[in-house]
């Protein structure tokens, strides 16, 4: 895909108006109703697949092929992102109405940082073709180490400020509350954080590790970046929202770390087989086709056994809760 200079400012400029958008929509801090989410949670699902379809009709099928699969992947691992954004706002007690300003300014924050990755990462592949095995081999570990959490049910724990975080929170001290948005306050004479601005920075601080497995796994569907980015663009726009409409259905997604495990596993896979074709090896390559239908199947598995296993449980728990009530009620009569 032969990609201009031009096309590439005329996405970036457009990407920016489409932030400044919602930007302007959310300046306000409010409340973000269940409606209000589920009305931005379709908008860019449908900007996503109108440019979809738009590298279709001028690039292709490969490439729109290439973006729908990426699309598709970096959605589904920025839902288990959010598992991680819950703690962190629980951590900060961040106010209600202000998380939809915490989210906005965390998501450009990790869309900067992701730029940059994709960029290296671009370089790397470029003069390197053998990363492509230690890509491999990284997400095939990263599949197994997300079983491992999971089965050890890892995903309560509390979530734990970084040590850049904590640098920055002792070189410039965190005022005692927050201020409104304000990300600066003067306090004692002394210009400091507020709990707003730490809160932001853990967010934004947080996707580079994320990245880590993220931007391997697009790179394991294609090579071109500016799909990569503009896939990853995409699913991270619509983050915010999509924290809010689905926040109360995080809990139940309880099989969600095996189904990106076997995601993982499978790019891994694809990655090393990709490698192995380029040093001369004749080995089956997995097509494009191929991967998008196994991550959507994977994905459509996963989400009906997680809500058959959450309406199992909780019907096991209330169940247990009336056998504990039961002597109880017996004795007051």
């Amino acid at each position: 895909m032969d990609v201009s200079v031009t096309l590439w400012v005329l996405t970036i400029v457009g990407l920016a108006a489409l932030i400044a958008v919602d930007f302007f929509i959310g300046r306000k801090p409010h409340d973000v109703s269940i409606k209000e989410a589920g009305i931005w949670t379709i908008v860019w699902i449908v900007l996503a697949g109108l440019f979809g379809l738009g590298l279709l009709v001028f690039s292709g099928g490969q490439p729109s092929g290439e973006f729908f699969a990426g699309f598709i992947t970096e959605k589904s691992l920025s839902v288990d992102n959010l598992f991680v954004f819950v703690l962190i706002m629980a951590k900060f007690s961040v106010p209600s109405q202000y998380q939809q300003r915490v989210l906005l300014v965390g998501v450009l924050i990790a869309l900067v940082l992701r730029a940059i990755f994709i960029a290296a990462g671009a370089a790397i592949l470029a003069s390197f073709a053998w990363v492509f095995y230690i890509f491999g081999a990284f997400l095939i570990y990263t599949a197994w180490k997300l079983i491992q959490e999971a089965r050890a049910d890892e995903s309560d724990e509390d979530w734990e400020e970084n040590k850049l975080l904590k640098a920055a929170e002792k070189r410039f001290g965190v005022a005692d509350r927050y201020h409104g948005t304000k990300l600066w306050v003067e306090q004692n004479g002394k210009r400091v954080m507020t709990p707003m601005m730490v809160v932001m920075l853990a967010i934004g601080s947080t996707d580079v590790l994320f990245a880590l497995d993220s931007i391997p796994a697009i790179y394991g569907l294609t090579q071109e970046p500016y799909i990569v980015f503009t896939a990853n663009a995409f699913a991270l726009m619509g983050l915010r929202q999509l924290y809010f409409l689905i926040g109360g259905l995080l809990r139940k997604l309880v099989h969600l770390s095996y189904g990106l495990s076997v995601i993982l596993g499978f790019i891994g896979v694809k990655l090393v087989l990709h490698a192995l074709h380029e040093s001369g090896v004749h080995v089956p390559e997995i097509s494009i086709p191929v991967s998008l239908g196994v991550i959507c199947a994977v994905l459509v598995v996963t989400t009906i056994t997680s809500l058959m296993a959450s309406k199992k449980q909780a019907a096991a728990e209330a169940a247990q809760s009336d056998d504990e009530g039961a002597p109880k009620d017996s004795i007051e009569a």
